[in-house]
């Protein structure tokens, strides 16, 4: 039975790594290359329409941490979530007093919704494991 949790565990950790690097990948296409593909084909400046922020690497880092486990993941997956849950929160309240529905904001939105889920799934995991390890 230990083998079949350990088993489910770790495709759970494996499946929230890909979730980050789909993260990434979306993050650097709707950050990135829509824009810069856009302003081409429009004549405008090429960073008119850029959201510029690295946390395209950040997740990829967090991503690989996640699968092969060095010694800093659990306290790297707690801190990351937390700041980007706070963030999201943050700019979501931010945004919805004023929304502005362009193709770049709803694009963004879309985007931090998923962010967010998806870390707050990585911040309950990591909290539950380390509930599990002081039992």
């Amino acid at each position: 039975m230990e083998q079949r949790t350990q088993l489910a565990e770790s495709r759970w950790i494996i499946f929230l790594a890909h979730f980050l690097f789909i993260l990434a990948a979306w993050s650097v296409l709707i950050k990135y290359l829509f824009p810069i593909a856009y302003a081409l084909a429009y004549g405008k400046p090429v960073i008119e329409h850029i959201f510029w922020d690295f946390w395209p690497v950040a997740h990829v880092w967090l991503g690989w941490a996640l699968l092969y486990q060095p010694r800093y993941t659990r306290g790297l997956a707690i801190v990351m979530s937390v700041v980007e849950i706070i963030i999201i929160v943050s700019m979501f309240v931010w945004f919805l007093s004023d929304p502005d529905w362009t193709i770049w904001r709803t694009n963004w939105f879309i985007n931090k919704i998923f962010v967010l889920i998806c870390f707050m799934l990585i911040l309950g995991t990591y909290m539950r494991k380390g509930r599990e390890a002081d039992e």
